[in-house]
């Protein structure tokens, strides 16, 4: 992180500080006959390398088994989430004493494990604290905002159970949501949030231990996690008939096929990974590597798109308009205010290029792709007209970063290893329409040709910070001239102080300085 200009402020604030002991005073149709887009190349191969499989011997405290009495048992965990791309996947949870079960959305983008704590339009079941015995209050009001929606609770702990998870009951922090906007949307079948992001990103503070830590400390398992989200070529409807599993403590091997390859989590917070390029139809979008991972790119479960930055989307865009040979698409297509519709006895998949994400491997100096087909990026929607149907464009701009959300998710099996800091991809079983897969991962490939660090040294939060310093620095430059006028000004009285002069803690500003 770069220096801020802080000193010239700090040099001004001495000078003040020295100056007061003077004197105090938001649809369509098309044409369908179009090209078909070229195959991939990709990038060259490692010469004579080879990516052994990553097996259950490979990684030292990795579980990949578990005893079907003991407190893991992954089998259980097989299809325990529902839900969609639109409207996110959810587990079942019991929470309180009496149980009151809830659904709760999966969402690897934030950390904070909260429910619904009053009812409201939108939410068919809430948790009402004074029903559980268990419940304890800390008194902690919550504040979190999302990309879409906010809410504001009270903190508190309370035991939790989960049906298709690990055996047992926990002792577990829950913000209860007394306040929401854009957050529990029409027709959602979930009543709150469980964030599985680091506790960096936990509200109000990092010291609020998270919902996974208190599991891992609780339940004795290993830090990991993985996660499969079946709803590849599915409408995106929000009736909650695609399923998927969240599998607690390590890796199913029946959720996956082919090998894993591990990408190295660069921070801690989200799980930020490195983005080396894209490609569209086989074709690099030769970009700077440092614009896709503008500020940052991260693996979010809890996002709906694939969600790239401006400079990248609209490159991404123009590509898949060149390669497809589609020039009829209104604008408002790719900015997702309006449908594309075909006869439903056609598919448009045909019509579409595959798109690319390549990251770098934990041996730095090769990369491997994860390719995602059309069928997973241009998604079906229900209910529109009775001889159309209609899809969305599964990709949107993002001003602060690359999410890999719910679009490409779905065609993977992805492995949140914390305990190694790493992100997982393997090919998904269930990333299949019409028995044909849909995604794939390929590789090693050399990185030579790419810079060591794709990974921009200012983050998000850097540029506020400048923002602030030069505001701080024009402020205490007026300051200083007001004070410099008065120090040339003639003094007007001497004043003796006495003991009514001195402040006491009452009253003194000390305890209104900013900290």
């Amino acid at each position: 992180m770069g220096a801020l200009p802080a000193a010239p402020c700090l040099l001004l604030l001495l000078l003040l500080a020295g100056a007061a002991g003077l004197c105090r005073a938001r649809s369509f149709s098309f044409p369908l006959r179009v090209s078909p887009p070229a195959a991939p190349s990709g990038s060259p191969p490692v010469p004579g390398s080879s990516r052994p499989p990553a097996s259950p011997g490979e990684a030292d405290g990795l579980a990949l088994a578990s005893q079907p009495g003991g407190a893991v048992s992954f089998l259980a965990m097989v299809e325990n989430l529902q839900g969609d791309s639109g409207r996110g996947y959810y587990l079942e949870m019991l929470l309180g004493t009496p149980p009151q079960k809830l659904n709760i959305l999966v969402d690897t983008g934030s950390s904070n494990f909260a429910v619904a704590g009053a009812p409201t339009p939108d939410v068919t079941s809430y948790f009402n604290t004074e029903k559980s015995s268990t419940y304890k209050s800390q008194g902690t009001e919550v504040t979190v905002r999302y990309t879409q929606g906010s809410w504001v609770g009270v903190l508190g702990t309370d035991v939790i159970t989960i049906p298709k998870g690990i055996n047992g009951t926990y002792t577990v922090n829950v913000a209860t949501i007394l306040e929401s906007e854009n957050f529990f949307l029409p027709e959602v079948k979930w009543h709150g949030i469980l964030g599985l992001a680091y506790d960096a990103l936990a509200k109000p503070s990092s010291s609020v231990e998270t919902f996974f830590d208190s599991l891992v400390s609780q339940a004795k398992i290993p830090n990991i996690f993985s996660l499969q989200m079946c709803g590849a070529g599915m409408p995106v409807s929000g009736s909650g008939t695609n399923g998927g599993s969240l599998v607690m403590g390590g890796i199913e091997p029946s959720l996956y096929k082919g090998d894993i390859w591990y990408t190295p989590i660069k921070e801690e917070w989200y799980y930020q990974v490195e983005i080396l390029k894209l490609e569209v139809g086989g074709q690099n979008l030769n970009l700077d590597c440092r614009e896709y991972n503008a500020d940052k790119a991260i693996v979010d479960s809890g996002t709906t798109l694939l969600r790239l930055p401006q400079k990248v989307f609209n490159a991404v865009v123009e590509a898949i308009v060149r390669t497809s040979l589609i020039q009829t698409f209104s604008s408002g297509f790719w900015t997702g205010s309006q449908l594309a519709c075909w006869d439903k006895t056609e598919t448009p998949w045909s019509l579409f290029p595959k798109l690319s994400i390549y990251l770098r491997d934990e041996n730095s100096s090769r990369s491997f792709r994860i390719t995602i087909l059309p069928q997973l990026y241009i998604q079906p929607l229900l209910g529109i007209g009775q001889n159309l149907e209609c899809y969305r464009f599964g990709i949107s701009s993002s001003t602060n970063a690359l999410v890999i959300g719910a679009t490409v998710m779905e065609g993977f099996y992805v492995i949140f290893d914390r305990a190694h800091k790493r992100v997982g991809f393997a090919v998904s079983p269930c990333a299949e329409v019409g028995g044909s897969p849909v995604s794939e991962i390929e590789g090693p490939f050399t990185t030579a040709d790419i810079a060591s660090n794709c990974v921009s040294t200012v983050t998000f939060h850097e540029p506020m910070l400048w923002i602030i310093s030069y505001a701080l620095m024009s402020l205490c430059g007026i300051i200083l001239l007001v004070l410099i006028i008065l120090l040339l000004l003639p003094p007007r009285c001497q004043h003796r102080y006495t003991d009514n002069d001195v402040v006491n803690d009452e009253s003194s500003l000390v305890r209104h300085r900013w900290k």
